[in-house]
Formats: structure tokens, sequence, C-alpha cells
């Protein structure tokens, strides 16, 4: 009996397997490759959001949260731009207006109206200062 023939066609079996492993392999790396940039992706995501949520609060509110007036951004960016909690006195100082009784009551009105919508925080009783 002549196993010649056998022996090619294993052979053929064996360098067909031999292919198959390989191109599986190669597949094998591409998609660990893919992964790994996907992870990172990943990561790089977690700390975008870690850190636009912890700035989030800093941020002032958009226009369409402020009432119609045209102090209201104007108390915000002197709140956002103040190291510690401001009075209305304070305030009314940074806006520039006269510090009348009916200035500071104004003012202080729309202060509590912005805590009230959870735009500031009222640090003290009186004493205003920005989310954290």
């Amino acid at each position: 009996m002549n196993i010649q023939p056998l022996l090619d066609a294993l052979d053929l079996q064996e360098d067909a397997a031999r292919a198959l492993a390989d191109d599986l392999r190669a597949q094998i790396d591409d998609l660990q490759s893919r992964l790994r940039e996907a992870e990172t992706h990943l990561e790089h995501l977690a700390i975008t959001r870690k850190t636009v949520t912890g700035l989030a609060d800093r941020l002032p509110a958009s226009p369409s949260e402020l009432p119609e007036h045209p102090d209201y951004p104007r108390i915000l960016a002197a709140v956002n731009h103040a190291t510690g909690p401001l009075r209305a006195k304070d305030v009314c100082e940074a806006l520039g207006h006269e510090l009348l009784p009916k200035n500071v009551e104004g003012t202080r009105a729309k202060l509590k109206r912005l805590v009230k919508l959870g735009i500031l925080t009222e640090a003290d009783t009186g004493s205003i200062t920005r989310k954290r």
C-alpha cells in the first residue's frame, strides 16, 4: 500500500489549518489593538465626565433659566468673580448702583430669587455665593 497520497492530503490539511491559525492570530491582534483603543477612549470619556460634572456648578446659568431682567447676568458675573460670599450691598456696588435702600432691597430680592431657582446658594443669612 502506498501512503504517500495520504501524507500529501495530511500536508494540505496541515497547511490549511496553519493558514487559518495564522489568520485568526492576526485577527486577534487586530481586535486586541481595537479593544485597547476603545478602553482608552472610555477612560478619557470618564475623565471628561468627571471634569464636566465637577465644573458644572461653577458655570453660569443658561440665559433661558434666568428671569427676564438685565441685572441677572451681571449679578451672576459678579458672584462668579467674587472670592467669597457677597451681600446685597456688595452686589449693588459691583453693578454700579447707588447704595440707596430701594436698590439694595431690589438686589436682595433678585439674589433671593436666584437662590430659590437653585442657581446661587446662601452661605449665611444674607451672604450669597455660587453653588459648589
